[in-house]
């Protein structure tokens, strides 16, 4: 199943919401997935290939068709076995439906929004107060369907079950610009008092952890949907270059250092990843917009290298 170019445009729930509540249920959703994943003590690649089988699944599948919840636990299941982490099958249930039933008696989660199946919400889920008994017909009934979703995960993703994330590009990547010294602390008082090689190490540790957590917000959104990997990684390293208060260095670019991406796809991804965190508590909106300036110029040094060849041509002329 190819998403490198997929048109989110055309995802078949905006026939029946609007692309902000399209978007508010796969952040909410994948919030879930991660949640519970901690809860089952998965590795991260594991959760992270978790929402990738989601985001797939609802790129062909429509929110209305099929409980977005269900879906997850059967992507969590999937992803488990995949990334060779497998967990039993009741207990990614019970720990899936533990945690959706406290969402709805805290009110972070409403019954009504869990329910896409035609059938009355009574039907289709136990009581919220009580417990799931492993040995009720409830809990076989949403085991039977558990496992058909995983089956028809598997058919939607073409069983391409094989999953590349950001994470290792994110490795690379930064070894590669920090290793040849093309960024540095804009602040000396970063590394007072160390070593090169120590400065190197924080400096290393710093930007790979924030780009990490920019790649772990990135799934919230469904832009493993929008942009291969590695785009996605390159963005999260700009960010987090710039919120550990780095800049280039040797008279370079932030082109020049990012390796001269795609602009659009790199302003489009970073956009993305900003507005989500923009809508959390203390979030830095100077920096936000300090970001989307610099990617403006970006976008302008573009389009003054694509001219100075046809200006070349004229003054030879």
């Amino acid at each position: 199943m190819s998403v490198k170019h997929f048109d989110v445009s055309q995802l078949p729930s905006l026939e029946h919401m609007t692309a902000k509540e399209e978007a508010q249920r796969r952040m909410k959703t994948v919030r879930f997935i991660e949640e519970t994943c901690r809860l089952l003590r998965l590795p991260r690649v594991a959760t992270a290939t978790a929402t990738v089988f989601f985001h797939r699944f609802y790129a062909k599948h429509s929110f209305e068709t099929h409980d977005r919840f269900e879906v997850a636990v059967a992507a969590i299941l999937l992803a488990a076995k995949t990334e060779e982490s497998p967990k039993k099958l009741n207990v990614v249930i019970e720990e899936a439906y533990k945690l959706k039933t406290r969402n709805i008696q805290t009110g972070r989660l409403s019954q009504a929004a869990t329910d896409a199946s035609p059938e009355p919400a009574s039907a289709v889920h136990p009581a919220t107060t009580a417990a799931l008994d492993p040995k009720s017909d409830e809990f076989s009934k949403l085991r039977e369907r558990v496992l058909l979703l995983e089956r028809v995960i598997l058919h939607t993703i073409g069983f391409e079950l094989s999953v590349t994330h950001p994470y290792k590009y994110i490795l690379e990547f930064s070894q590669r610009a920090i290793t040849k010294k093309q960024v540095e602390f804009v602040n000396p008082e970063e590394t007072r008092g160390v070593s090169t090689s120590q400065a190197q190490v924080q400096l290393t540790n710093k930007v790979v952890q924030i780009a990490m957590n920019f790649a772990n917000d990135s799934f919230q959104t469904s832009l493993c949907l929008q942009a291969a990997p590695d785009q996605i990684a390159i963005a999260c390293m700009y960010l987090a270059f710039e919120f550990a208060g780095t800049r280039p260095t040797q008279m370079k670019t932030w082109l020049e250092v990012l390796g001269y991406p795609e602009v659009e796809q790199l302003i489009s991804i970073c956009c993305q990843i900003m507005d989500l965190i923009s809508e959390r508590k203390g979030s830095d909106e100077a920096m936000f917009s300090k970001i989307k300036a610099t990617l403006e110029k970006m976008k302008d040094e573009v389009v003054i290298s694509a001219d100075e060849p046809a200006a070349k041509k004229i003054k030879a002329a």
